[in-house]
């Protein structure tokens, strides 16, 4: 005996199995929406006012930290940066960190740069940086102080990583104002940011 319109129109009525459940498609598709747009803002496209990263540049100044690499010290290989946050941080393509990393070198983007490149790190008429094993870096000193100096302090939530083997800040420590200071650009699922670089002077 086949089923009838009017059978699938009472889905009580209808045994499914144990696996399937009847559910109405625009409440999932709202619920669903919600959530894969939440995890998209808050864990990769737009900054957290609080300290103005985005979550990859947060991992990328914090792996720079954890490596030792202080303003008064040497410059490391990008790659070595790079590699770092991947395996420990942010388990996405190292394309994207490396662009990030690139980013908060230039000073023709950025009103305080976060690191200190060394090499070729691109220009302001969109010359691409040379590859991450050409090119070297290490902390600026705005970062050291404004946004690294207090975390000896426990002044911030540590979280576990993405694996649970290691511990990583929830934001950073800020004394400045870095969302105002240096902007922020991003696109999310359904909101979008663009905050220009203000003079705090």
């Amino acid at each position: 005996m086949s089923t009838t319109t009017k059978d699938l129109d009472d889905a009580d009525e209808i045994h499914l199995g144990p696996q399937i459940t009847a559910i109405d498609l625009n409440t999932e598709l709202a619920k669903s929406f919600m959530a894969y747009s939440m995890s998209t803002i808050l864990g990769r496209a737009l900054p957290d006012a609080r300290d103005g990263m985005k979550p990859v540049h947060r991992r990328i100044l914090y792996a720079m930290h954890q490596l030792g690499l202080r303003p008064e010290g040497g410059y490391r290989k990008c790659a070595r940066v790079v590699g770092e946050v991947l395996g420990k941080f942010h388990p996405h393509g190292d394309t994207a960190v490396y662009d990030a990393l690139v980013r908060m070198a230039q000073d023709f983007v950025m009103s305080e740069v976060l690191v200190k490149g060394h090499g070729n790190f691109g220009s302001i008429d969109n010359d691409p940086p040379a590859a991450m094993r050409y090119t070297e870096c290490k902390l600026a000193g705005l970062t050291s102080d404004a946004l690294m100096a207090d975390l000896v302090h426990n002044t911030v939530d540590m979280r576990p990583n993405f694996d649970g083997n290691e511990k990583e800040p929830s934001i950073l420590p800020a004394r400045v104002p870095l969302l105002l200071l240096n902007g922020a650009a991003g696109i999310a699922v359904g909101v979008a940011t663009n905050i220009p670089p203000h003079n705090l002077g």
